[in-house]
């Protein structure tokens, strides 16, 4: 099989459009780790991803009546824009079927390049439904993003180039994983040239779909309801039939990444090259930090796909909150000091040079108040000690730091409390972000239920999320999520959440 993929690689046509990226020393990150750490700069292709190899690889060994006929493809970014240029350059029909909730800055550079644009679903499967439609209806060749022979060894084409551009000894490679084609390609290459070198795959902790199949011996669908949204260019809840025949013999292992590890990778990628990383393009650099932190490997050459830069502007809001968590140098705590003139003194003296990086607080009882507080540390092993001095100096303390709910909603709420009279059940809700959605949300939940809390804030991602609380009792829990189901958005009760019993109840 990898013979047969060499073959295939070598004689891929991706360099009538692709560039052959630079492999770069990353100094600071090198340092920090004790290893020589290098980047494969496939942020610097035309289209600011590696997809435009495998696309443009398919489509130009496409025959004269094939192409004739069109392409259609499904993709929310990254592998539209790789479609939609090759089609441009070969001169062939594209139609592309993205979701609705789709960026604007996706839309509109898929647009540019000349192909048609289709807006069906929320997600890749859906879109992938209407693709197949369209293939039945007009006879489209249709481009997969990953699970295609060509497409693979278009890929296949970055594990070449690093091993002519490093020439020595490498440790290891460290490749983000979505539906499988890019680290299929790379392993195909690498380990028949040089078996010794360790492929490692890194997928976001919400879409680890070839996590399960090692673990399945088989490939298994993840629910879509659990996808991780976040690294949405990895956001693929089955790994491909042809990726996971070469993955499962030829990748070593396999790596998660929480989105507070991605957030602190593209903080690091940034202070090394200058250049942003989407979440799904710095994938790799979490995993290999994770890697380093875990075996204690020194001393040797790592490698990480530095895979794509198409990353929406808005959403570097949400990146640079959480970067320092990810980075394992912010704690978020919750804790109780008591209300008398001196206490927050006293309490900020106990703390003591380390800088406080968020403070929330307002009165709400006459003998204690609750802080929302972020404080740099140096490290994780530094956040214990920390709040353990804290807890033997009286103070009662409730560590956030892996509290999704208290990062993404709370830290923006603190300082209002409900009615103690009044019951209240809370929720957490996902929706699909685009024109209207919000208003819809709204609607749907009529005026059945009162809302006693209600907090949403744009992150510029594909979904909007919402906090709301709701006048009921715990007698009508059942009524009410039988209701908020009817409305078809994703929810999680969060009624016993901490960080909501401390701030918010």
């Amino acid at each position: 099989m990898l013979e047969r993929y060499v073959k295939k690689i070598l004689a891929s046509r991706v360099y009538d459009v692709a560039v052959e990226t630079p492999l770069d020393e990353v100094p600071n990150l090198s340092r920090r780790l004790g290893n020589r750490v290098y980047l494969k700069r496939e942020d610097l292709q035309p289209v600011f991803s590696f997809k435009i190899r495998g696309s443009y690889n398919k489509m130009a060994q496409l025959t004269d009546a094939e192409r004739a006929r069109g392409v259609v493809a499904a993709s929310a970014g990254n592998h539209a824009q790789g479609v939609a240029l090759a089609a441009r350059e070969l001169g062939i029909a594209a139609h592309i079927v993205m979701g609705r909730n789709s960026p604007e800055i996706k839309i509109s550079a898929v647009k540019n390049l000349g192909a048609r644009v289709l807006l069906r679903g929320d997600s890749y499967d859906e879109a992938a439904v209407y693709a197949q439609q369209l293939v039945q209806q007009h006879d489209y060749v249709f481009v997969h993003p990953y699970d295609d022979p060509d497409v693979i060894a278009g890929q296949g084409t970055i594990g070449m180039e690093i091993i002519n551009q490093h020439g020595g000894a490498i440790h290891a490679i460290f490749v983000p994983v979505g539906g499988g084609g890019l680290i299929a390609g790379i392993a195909a290459y690498v380990k028949y040239l040089r078996p010794e070198i360790r492929i490692i795959g890194v997928e976001a902790e919400g879409s680890a779909c070839l996590t399960a199949a090692r673990a399945a011996n088989r490939r298994v669908k993840l629910r879509y309801d659990s996808l991780d949204l976040f690294a949405d260019g990895v956001s693929v809840a089955q790994v491909g039939k042809e990726p996971f025949k070469i993955a499962r013999r030829w990748v070593d292992d396999v790596i998660t990444a929480s989105t507070d590890e991605i957030c602190g990778a593209i903080k690091d990628i940034f202070d090394d090259t200058r250049s942003i990383a989407e979440p799904a393009g710095a994938l790799a650099v979490a995993g290999l930090k994770k890697y380093v932190a875990l075996s204690g490997v020194s001393g040797e050459d790592l490698i990480a796909i530095d895979s794509g830069a198409n990353v929406n502007f808005d959403r570097l809001r949400h990146i640079s909150e959480r970067a320092e968590l990810g980075e394992k140098r912010e704690a978020i705590l919750g804790v109780t000091i008591p209300e008398r003139p001196g206490s927050f003194r006293r309490f900020c003296r106990l703390l003591g040079k380390r800088n406080i990086t968020e403070f929330n607080y307002r009165y709400a009882d006459s003998a204690a108040a609750q802080v929302y507080v972020g404080v740099q540390v140096a490290s994780e092993e530094d956040r214990t000690p920390l709040i353990d001095g804290l807890r033997k100096s009286g103070y009662e303390v409730q560590d956030m730091t892996d509290n999704e709910v208290a990062k993404l909603h709370v830290r923006h709420m603190v300082g209002g409390r409900g009615d103690g009279d009044r019951e209240e059940i809370l929720y957490r809700f996902e929706f699909p972000e685009r024109p209207g959605a919000l208003l819809k949300f709204l609607g749907g939940l009529g005026s059945k239920w009162n809302i006693t809390m209600f907090h949403y804030r744009n992150h510029g991602a594909a979904w909007g999320r919402v906090l709301a609380g709701f006048q009921a009792s715990r007698g009508d829990r059942r009524a009410l999520s039988g209701f908020l189901d009817q409305i078809g958005y994703r929810y999680w009760e969060e009624s016993e959440n901490p960080a909501y019993r401390m701030f918010l109840r």
